[in-house]
């Protein structure tokens, strides 16, 4: 059994099951307005472990999930919510190994859920602040060891794309169809493009930017989360649910000078 240790992040959770991100240091107290918690009340204490404040509320000490240190970490940007960064992953096929060009890379949210499926990522941001974040972020969940794999530039990429032979070209800026050519000249045949959009009149204009004949399986998506009420005999779908945050548009390239063949409609 692993013992929370300082220098550890925990997640707290109340009995109304709020929780509160936070990272264990010695001399340090967790405070809310039911009272406060010693760090070094939390320090050694195993995963699950009850704790009381000050103030006799309750808390439960678990490790962090990324769900949880994706809804919980400093931001910059706005985060794209866990709801589409697993269907990002799938959709994109992000797997070990995978060369990803991502630009937008925000409060590098998506950037650590496809370091930790072992992607290696090359990023590009404008702004140095949410540059900074991004890795940050990713350090305090994955580890240094995952910059290693995390390769990170104050670059537009509306003005190119240095590298070529890319599997992977992940999107989440304002204006994506202004990377598709640029994508066609730096990825590989059968690699895949994916944009977040949250307008749909953006995923139009993505789509149109897909129809130069080098992409097939063009498709747009948007994933809805709703939750479920279940007490007993009592089942019902939760009243509020997650509906629309981001359009998904996602297309597979066939490489440059292999435009789609149609077939021919007319009879023989």
């Amino acid at each position: 059994m692993r013992e929370f240790q300082f220098g550890e992040k925990v997640v707290l959770l109340d009995n109304k099951l709020r929780r509160y991100l936070v990272t264990l240091q010695e001399g340090a107290e967790f405070h809310t307005h039911t009272g406060f918690i010693p760090h070094a009340n939390i320090q050694g204490k195993p995963e699950g472990a009850l704790l009381w404040s000050t103030k006799n509320s309750k808390y439960r000490a678990l490790r962090p999930s990324l769900e949880d240190f994706v809804l919980q970490m400093p931001r910059g940007a706005q985060v794209i919510y866990p709801k589409d960064l697993a269907p990002i992953c799938m959709l994109a096929d992000i797997g070990p190994g995978i060369r990803v060009f991502e630009t937008g890379l925000g409060s590098g949210a998506l950037s650590m859920t496809m370091l930790r499926y072992g992607a290696e990522i090359l990023g590009y941001e404008i702004r140095e602040d949410f540059l900074n974040r991004a890795r940050t972020n990713v350090r305090e969940f994955l580890g240094v060891d995952a910059l290693e794999r995390y390769h990170t530039h104050l670059r537009d990429a509306y003005e190119g794309i240095d590298e070529t032979d890319l599997d992977r070209v992940v999107l989440d800026l304002p204006e994506p169809w202004q990377v598709v050519p640029h994508a066609e000249r730096s990825l590989r045949a059968g690699g895949i493009l994916l944009a977040y959009t949250p307008s749909i009149t953006q995923a139009v204009r993505t789509r149109e930017a897909l129809s130069s004949g080098l992409w097939i399986e063009q498709r747009t998506l948007e994933v809805l989360h709703r939750t479920w009420h279940i007490e007993g005999q009592a089942v019902r779908p939760d009243h509020r649910m997650v509906a629309h945050t981001a359009f998904l548009t996602v297309a597979r390239f066939l490489g440059d000078g292999l435009p789609v063949v149609l077939p021919d409609a007319s009879p023989d």
